[in-house]
């Protein structure tokens, strides 16, 4: 999730609260109004029944192997691979249409589970097969990754090289377990009530090549399903229409926000904006350009990721595929579902060419697009998501409760110039600690139009 960058360090504690005027209506805006429609729950196209596995205690499931060795220095995130320009949106969709869609299921039989690790090492080669082909493999069953020791076990036997989180200095995930390369997933209470649309776990500067989500604990008292979507049936799915609109003008994404008084002098405005740019931005691993009033409300200081197609080919296999984050971002589909992230970690889409958010229209068909292709997953204790990032889009449902799942991202494993050579950056902790201590003193089940 793309979330707090110079606002969470600049802006004061008045500032962080959201707003209640009454937003500008000049042009068709994402700003939050008086009046806006009710907050629902997007559908899935397919929704798994529940099995009510058991898992193992906290202290039981977060033990790690010590004599392994510490994967805290793993690698950096892999540069983004564009490879977007001269699409033939038209053609896209019809080779998008035949790939394979809906995660493969793989289920853990008695043997499998007494194999332990060697179930993975001995099935290496086709499982990497099978993730370029669908997009994301579902291991449902497994006992081996009920613990972290089990989890890095399974990936481990897979040959996957972790590396940093696309968004670890600006995020919301701080390690489960360092030395693991295991991230804790948006577990936290303040969030739960929240809806994580679709995404890939990327910038338009960083992108990891794969990820394996894990469920320790499902949620103790209901919801909390992990989704995914596969990019190419989305792609096949939305209006050609729309779809060409969108790769024609492109797409922008703000990723913040900082509330000026708008009666302050102009050389102070942008003296605030050189300072935020100067001083902060830089900590964050994303190319970002500090723009005033872009979603039309009068002082706000937005930081905007740099253009980017919404439509990309898959590095390895050519497929054209939905490669955005649209779905999680848009202020008007945010503003009508669940949401509990504070106001200066609002987001929105805008048009690359004009600077204009995205129309509600255009979001509605992103919305069913996306929505009827999406697996609601029944992730229960020891159960892995294995994602083709750049082939499959995630997101997580609201829960109630207690719930604890993981996450560790991989790079290139078998191609050292995509994976470059760049080793952990230490320093980038700062602002991520920094931006987990103010989430978690929010309090439980915080919605977006609080204090």
């Amino acid at each position: 999730m793309k979330l707090f960058a110079a606002a969470a360090i600049l802006s004061t504690a008045a500032a962080f609260a959201p707003s209640r005027q009454i937003a500008f209506a000049t042009r068709l805006q994402a700003t939050v109004e008086a009046g806006v429609p009710d907050r629902v729950a997007p559908d899935a196209g397919y929704t798994p029944e529940w099995e009510n596995r058991p898992g193992l205690s906290p202290e039981e499931f977060m033990k790690s192997d010590n004599s392994k060795s510490d994967l805290s220095g793993m690698w950096e995130c892999p540069i983004t691979r564009w490879d977007s320009k001269d699409i033939n949106v038209a053609e896209a969709q019809r080779m998008a249409k035949k790939a394979a869609h809906r995660p493969l299921e793989m289920r853990a039989s008695a043997s499998d589970n007494a194999k332990g690790e060697a179930f993975f090492s001995e099935n290496a080669d086709k499982i990497k097969a099978d993730l370029l082909k669908y997009g994301a493999i579902w291991f449902r069953g497994f006992d081996l990754m009920k613990s972290v020791e089990g989890y890095r076990a399974m990936h481990e036997s897979l040959g996957l090289d972790p590396c940093l989180d696309p968004l670890h200095s600006s995020g919301l995930r701080k390690f489960s377990s360092e030395r693991d390369a295991l991230y804790e997933e948006v577990n936290k209470p303040s969030l739960r009530g929240h809806y994580i649309g679709l995404h890939c776990e990327s910038t338009s500067k960083r992108t990891a090549a794969f990820a394996a989500f894990v469920c320790f604990q499902k949620a103790t008292e209901g919801g909390g399903r992990f989704l995914v979507a596969d990019g190419a049936a989305i792609l096949a799915e939305l209006d050609t229409d729309v779809l060409q609109r969108l790769y024609d003008r492109q797409i922008r994404i703000s990723v913040s926000n900082l509330d000026i008084p708008p009666s302050f002098p102009e050389p102070l405005k942008e003296g605030i904006k050189a300072l935020v740019d100067a001083a902060v931005a830089p900590k964050f691993d994303m190319d970002l350009e500090m723009i005033y009033e872009s979603d039309g409300k009068p002082g706000r200081l937005q930081a905007v990721e740099t253009a980017e197609s919404p439509i990309n080919r898959h590095p390895v296999t050519g497929l054209p595929v939905w490669f955005n984050n649209a779905h999680n971002h848009a202020r008007k589909l945010r503003d009508r579902r669940p949401c509990g992230v504070p106001e200066v970690g609002m987001t929105e889409v805008f048009y690359a060419d004009t600077m204009d958010p995205i129309s509600l229209e255009d979001c509605a068909e992103i919305k069913r697009a996306s929505e009827k292709h999406i697996t609601a997953l029944s992730m229960e204790p020891g159960d892995v998501l294995l994602v083709d990032n750049y082939r499959a889009l995630h997101g997580r449902d609201v829960f109630q409760g207690d719930r604890y799942h993981a996450v560790s991202w991989f790079t290139w494993d078998d191609n050292e110039e995509w994976r470059g050579d760049e080793r952990r950056i230490v320093e980038k902790n700062g602002m991520n600690k920094i931006i987990n201590g103010m989430m978690d003193w929010l309090p439980k089940d915080f919605e977006s139009d609080q204090s």
